[in-house]
């Protein structure tokens, strides 16, 4: 078997890198199962807080880094887009008292908005794509460019950065996307099966 193999040495060499290829596999598998770094479960539970728009205005370059620093003490209150509501859920969360939001970083928004670039007027530039954070923004060098609306979180980068002033900033129109049913009264800890069954017996009694 060894002698046919070494009369072969293209078969050899293809051997050999076979068993490289498992043997470096598995040390890769080993270290990193060895050296996994575990997150910290209240950074991501703060991000999913957060309204992910990226915008920037807490002075953090999206929301990941200022979830990280409020789990290492910041102030919760930095987010306009979040508003009011986000800053309540954080405080929940992290049982703290919940602020007003910090009139520094911008004030809440009334209506949620969406950019909207007037495409006859672009010129192509790229600015408003380079400075978009989530990459809502498609086109390139002096072609059009259009905003995928549902990709768009509102955050309003893109408009400063325009040098012809074409980006428009709307409400979104509320719809079915928007719609979220209220969540239901807390009224117990039973399942309707066993208030079937409860009212059975009561009948029979």
């Amino acid at each position: 078997m060894i002698e046919s193999i070494a009369q072969q040495p293209m078969l050899a060499a293809l051997i050999a890198l076979v068993g490289l290829g498992i043997i470096f596999g598995a040390l890769l598998g080993y270290a990193a199962e060895k050296f996994k770094v575990e997150g910290d479960p209240i950074v991501e539970q703060i991000d999913e807080l957060l309204p992910q728009t990226q915008c920037g205005q807490c002075g953090f370059p999206g929301c990941k880094p200022y979830a990280e620093s409020i789990a290492s003490g910041d102030a919760i209150n930095k987010c306009p887009p979040g508003g009011q509501s986000t800053i309540n859920a954080i405080a929940s969360l992290l049982d703290v008292p919940a602020p007003e939001l910090d009139a520094e970083h911008g004030e809440e928004a009334d209506l949620k908005t969406v950019a909207f670039i007037r495409e006859d007027e672009c010129i192509g530039c790229t600015k408003c794509i380079q400075a978009c954070p989530v990459d809502a923004i498609l086109g390139a060098a002096k072609l059009m460019h259009t905003v995928i609306a549902d990709e768009c979180t509102g955050c309003d980068l893109c408009v400063e950065p325009c040098p012809v002033d074409c980006i428009d900033m709307l409400p979104i129109e509320h719809g079915l996307k928007q719609w979220h049913w209220p969540a239901p009264l807390k009224t117990a800890d039973l399942i309707a099966s066993d208030r079937v069954h409860q009212g059975d017996e009561g009948r029979a009694a």
